[in-house]
């Protein structure tokens, strides 16, 4: 096979379309996140949903099928990358850690955001634009939660953006190569 076998270079441009197109349609969820707000009530939720949709239906699979294209390469490039080089380690590491902030914090988050945009979409004035009096003469419940969640997901989301450089950083510096 080889790395330069049309076999190694098909998995390679597999693996970098994986990359762009998955962590692509993610990258910029917080300025999905922004139009949202921006939007407001059931079209700002709309923006939500759609990105949320995007995000879970399709950009998953193909950041979940980045390493298992990257780990053909290594397997097909006749050693000349191994496991064992920092690089690679590297960048299973930052892998790890971008699925599993993802999947243990950002997603739950972004969940519960679009249950309470559903919440105050579906009150009186269906607005969301917080001027509706909650209990105790403020803003709703939900959009005082809704504007603490937000923060959160932007800086998650700016931590993800970071990891990804990161990881491709790695791939084109190949520490320890």
């Amino acid at each position: 096979m080889g790395i330069t076998g049309d076999a190694y270079k098909l998995v390679k441009v597999l693996h970098i379309v994986a990359a762009v197109v998955g962590f692509g349609a993610v990258s910029l969820n917080g300025l999905y996140g922004l139009q949202a707000r921006d939007r407001r009530g059931r079209e700002g939720l709309a923006v939500a949903e759609s990105m949320y949709a995007v995000t879970t239906t399709w950009a998953m699979w193909f950041i979940y099928a980045v390493p298992v294209l990257g780990i053909l390469l290594i397997l097909m490039s006749d050693d000349l990358f191994k496991f064992s080089q920092a690089w690679i380690s590297m960048s299973f590491v930052v892998y790890i850690a971008i699925i599993g902030l993802s999947h243990a914090v950002h997603l739950p988050n972004i969940r519960r955001m679009l249950e309470l945009m559903r919440e105050l979409a579906a009150g009186p004035a269906g607005t969301m634009s917080g001027t509706a009096v909650g209990a105790a003469g403020g803003p709703p419940p939900q959009a005082v939660e809704l504007e603490s969640r937000g923060k959160q997901a932007a800086m998650v989301g700016g931590v993800l953006n970071l990891l990804m450089v990161g990881a491709i950083a790695l791939m084109v510096f190949k520490p320890g190569f």
